[in-house]
């Protein structure tokens, strides 16, 4: 009989489950609950959520918005989205994400300290990620994104730079980051760099590399928005060449080849444990 095995490591963040729990209290004393944007990058928990009463809405809909309840997940959002919800008689609910808050007040306390000496600040992350884009408002816009080495064009190595992480950002490639700037900027200048990456989330790839060798075939649950996941899917497929990328149960279609023995699923911080659990009982079923 084949043997299935979800991995205990996977699945939610304590920023992600913190937000959902948040979200599940106040519904369980209103029927509507707003949420700026998917609450997590996964449908299916999406859908769950919307069915309690949590509605999601984007940035120009919050503005529109007027004396009600919305929730900020774990991402975290810039000084200007508290601003928008004092003028409109919002009440916020936040959870963002504790590591993600003392990032911000870090980056923020850094662009008040330099702003009058031009330092650089510097963000390792994903341009566009909600995450990264409440860091760079800290910074009144001021922060500039790097998402790889080739990306180094945009500083100016004869200024002093400060070098943050989005959190979720994998530390080698971090460590790449600092190890470029340290051999071109000039000796004259001050370079700071912080590393700001959440271990929670960095210590996933190590454990997920050595749970992907242990088994025949892996199959990655993860959303198709999740960048985590993403990032997670392409470590796993390089420890195990038979990994599948998959969002749902129902994507599964046919049994497993007769020489895999051992199954193994996995997934991102945005996974829930139940999705896992589904997908894990879909397996047996095609594989009795």
């Amino acid at each position: 009989m084949i043997q299935v095995e979800i991995d205990k490591d996977s699945g939610f963040c304590f920023g992600v489950v913190n937000a959902i729990k948040s979200a599940e209290r106040e519904l369980g004393d209103t029927d509507v609950l707003y949420c700026l944007d998917d609450i997590v990058h996964n449908s299916l928990e999406v859908a769950r959520l919307k069915e309690l009463g949590l509605h999601t809405i984007d940035h120009e809909q919050f503005r529109a918005l007027k004396n009600r309840k919305v929730l900020l997940r774990a991402h975290g959002e810039p000084p200007s989205t508290y601003k928008e919800a004092e003028k409109n008689n919002i009440t916020i609910i936040d959870a963002t994400c504790p590591v993600v808050l003392r990032l911000q007040q870090k980056i923020y306390a850094c662009y008040q300290e330099t702003r009058e000496n031009w330092t650089q600040l510097v963000i390792y992350g994903k341009k566009g990620h909600a995450e990264v884009n409440g860091l760079v408002g800290q910074t009144e816009g001021y922060a500039i994104v790097i998402e790889k080495p080739e990306d180094m064009d945009k500083l100016d190595f004869n200024r002093d730079i400060a070098l943050f992480s989005q959190t979720t950002k994998p530390l080698d490639g971090f460590q790449k980051i600092v190890e470029t700037i340290r051999k071109r900027i000039s000796g004259k200048v001050n370079f700071h760099f912080y590393d700001t990456i959440c271990r929670q989330v960095a210590n996933r790839l190590p454990n997920i590399k050595a749970f992907a060798s242990r088994h025949d075939w892996i199959y990655f649950v993860a959303g198709e928005k999740s960048s985590n996941g993403r990032m997670l899917f392409e470590e796993c497929k390089k420890a195990n060449s038979h990994t599948v990328f998959i969002s749902d149960a129902q994507e599964i279609t046919r049994p497993l080849p007769e020489e895999v023995e051992t199954v193994g699923v996995c997934g991102a911080t945005s996974t829930p444990t139940w999705l896992m659990e589904k997908v894990a009982q879909r397996i047996k079923e095609l594989n009795p």
